[in-house]
């Protein structure tokens, strides 16, 4: 397993952390692979009964995708880097097991859109989630997909396009999460959470989660080819490139 991610095992509960904290869990292709085969082997392991998602330290569960590993991505190389990240995407509704998301700070783009196809979603007070691809010229493509399986027309649209982060407080009046908890207790209310699923009568359970699989993908194929095609155009014309060069300058 690949030093990008953790798993601790806490009474048939594994705890799947993203382990980038100082680039706040952004990912990049190997983190979004080691994502993809953690929940695989953890799926297929019989004394595992349920997955929390969770990223290291204490600032963010993930930031969405890292910037120089986007800075430097060609546009012929976009759809096999997408598809790396989108991969995560189906393996969280594929995983048979409970899938939980224990939001530990920010969750943008990638880790959003991580959070939205998990089973349920756990987080604290300073908790900031959203999709803010658009302010950095990326399509919000697949992000508004996995939006319009929670939210109405009119609010999928506007946090597609206006890319604003929205609080914890927002997310919750707004279904997007389920448990609001004081931070040191995300990831033990996710736990909770997990093996409470977990203990549900398995054949009702898996079928029910089944049939949310089913819809979720139903669309999963058209929204990841205008994704692939959106972000071919917008890396040809250089517009990501150039503002990632502005933000880092910035930064020093």
């Amino acid at each position: 397993m690949s030093d990008v991610v953790d798993i601790e095992l806490r009474d048939g509960i594994a705890v799947l952390r993203l382990n980038r904290p100082d680039a706040l869990n952004a990912l990049t292709r190997e983190l979004a692979r080691a994502l993809a085969d953690g929940l695989i082997r953890l799926d297929a392991d019989a004394g595992v009964k349920g997955i929390v998602l969770s990223g290291a330290g204490e600032r963010s569960f993930c930031a969405g995708v890292d910037l120089r590993e986007a800075r430097a991505i060609q546009v012929h190389e976009v759809e096999d880097w997408f598809g790396d990240v989108c991969n995560i995407y189906k393996q969280i509704l594929l995983t048979e097991k409970p899938v939980i998301a224990a939001l530990n700070g920010v969750a943008a783009g990638g880790g959003f859109q991580m959070a939205l196809v998990s089973d349920q979603r756990v987080a604290h007070p300073g908790t900031r989630m959203g999709q803010p691809e658009i302010n950095a010229a990326i399509p919000s493509i697949m992000g508004s997909y996995w939006m319009g399986l929670h939210l109405p027309w009119s609010k999928n649209q506007e946090l597609s396009m206006t890319g604003r982060l929205i609080d914890a407080e927002e997310a919750r009046a707004l279904g997007l999460i389920n448990h609001l908890v004081p931070a040191g207790e995300v990831v033990d209310k996710a736990a909770e959470v997990a093996a409470d699923f977990a203990a549900k009568p398995a054949v009702a359970w898996q079928r029910t989660k089944a049939r949310f699989r089913e819809l979720a993908l139903k669309g999963f194929d058209d929204a990841f080819r205008a994704g692939v095609l959106g972000q071919q155009e917008s890396f040809a014309k250089g517009e990501p490139q150039a503002i990632i060069d502005a933000f880092l300058a910035s930064r020093g």
